[in-house]
């Protein structure tokens, strides 16, 4: 049993339940083993855009962040599988710098998800799942709810079929992130055919996909990102689907992985 989607006290809107903790949790919920995927630096020139502006941890955390899991591999070698990993955003018009980046850290990586969070409207760029408020002062800006998702989608497509080096990502992250605040905000389109022809991009490419239990406990969404029907194609295809707490404190290991449909 694996959790592939974790995140630490190296992430600036979490908490800062340690390492260790994660660790000993995941061994008492039966893991086998753990991918630890905080969000990677954003490109340097690209402004964070959210509020609080603190999507992701610092480039000068890095050495610090693949040292301290280094060195828990070694101290739990014998009883958990360890991966040091990154969730590394995907950022339209940034696809250089954060292929350089890849190239620079994908040595010391494990495990890794690419992840779309930011979509650019023009030369502004606006976070898809930082609260209800900021996604419904894009609905202003992007003109109706379905313009955003179908923004998404095509950036997310986008991410699947950008060349980002021989270190891109091969899990593609929460694809239906976009509905995190559905309940209130809901598009009056499914999307089928954007998402049907993600999925056959996803298995064209190799890559893996990210079944995210983080929905489920979003009062605005509760469901997995994506949903059973998604999965259910996906398994259709034969992807191969890696559970993800997307946890970004210890209580919330394990958060979703009941509700979901079997892995095998």
């Amino acid at each position: 049993m694996k959790d592939g989607h974790i995140h630490t006290p190296f992430c600036p809107h979490g908490t800062k339940d340690e390492f260790g903790h994660y660790i000993e949790k995941a061994i008492e919920l039966g893991y086998q083993e753990i991918s630890f995927t905080e969000h990677a630096p954003l490109p340097a020139n690209f402004i964070d855009t959210t509020p609080t502006v603190d999507s992701a941890m610092s480039f000068y955390q890095l050495d610090a962040y693949f040292h301290e899991i280094e060195k828990l591999k070694k101290q739990y070698r014998q009883k958990i599988k360890i991966n040091a990993g990154l969730e590394v955003d995907f950022i339209e018009g940034f696809e250089e710098e954060i292929k350089h980046f890849l190239n620079e850290v994908g040595p010391r990586l494990d495990d890794s998800i690419l992840s779309v969070h930011f979509l650019r409207n023009n030369s502004d760029y606006q976070c898809v799942d930082y609260s209800p408020d900021v996604f419904e002062s894009m609905i202003q800006e992007y003109g109706s709810i379905n313009n955003i998702y179908q923004k998404y989608f095509e950036t997310l497509t986008l991410s699947i079929i950008t060349d980002l080096g021989t270190f891109k990502p091969k899990r593609i992250g929460h694809i239906t992130l976009i509905k995190k605040f559905h309940k209130k905000f809901p598009a009056s389109e499914r999307f089928e055919n954007q998402i049907f022809s993600i999925l056959h991009l996803i298995k064209e490419k190799g890559y893996e996909l990210d079944y995210n239990g983080a929905g489920t406990a979003k009062p605005l969404c509760r469901e997995p990102y994506p949903p059973d029907w998604i999965i259910n194609e996906a398994k259709h295809l034969q992807i191969p689907l890696v559970y993800g707490s997307d946890a970004h404190q210890v209580k919330e290991l394990h958060q979703g992985r009941q509700e979901m449909v079997d892995l095998s």
